[in-house]
């Protein structure tokens, strides 16, 4: 805090901590959720990286579940991705065009041969 220009003593107090307390969580070692979380991120890092960047959290779960037999939540994946800024592609491609050949033209199957005795009545 004090590298950012406001006093540790001011922040203690805005923020409604001890100064003994910042102290304390500033020289605590990671917790086993930090160090799994760490390594997980990692693991996460990699396996989007193989996908070329076109895994999102749910195949990223699915790879770590069957691939690597890890059992991990998909909200814990997700959250961990969304922290990494990793993002997996959504949707298609896009929509196939296909090009009309005269072959895909249907055939007229009303064949009207005579022209109509009134311009009231359709009559074959």
């Amino acid at each position: 805090m004090r590298d950012e220009g406001l006093p540790t003593q001011v922040a203690c107090r805005v923020l409604e901590v001890s100064e003994s307390g910042f102290y304390e969580w500033r020289t605590r070692p990671p917790s086993a959720r930090a160090i799994r979380h760490a390594w997980l991120t990692d693991l996460i890092h990699q396996i989007h990286q193989q996908s070329r960047g076109t895994y999102g959290a749910p195949r990223v779960h699915a790879e770590l579940r069957l691939g690597y037999g890890i059992r991990v939540g998909h909200n814990a994946v997700a959250m961990l991705m969304r922290r990494a800024g990793l993002q997996g592609l959504s949707g298609s491609r896009g929509p196939r065009r296909r090009r009309i050949t005269p072959l895909d033209t249907p055939a007229d199957l009303v064949t009207v041969t005579s022209p109509a005795a009134s311009p009231t009545i359709c009559g074959l």
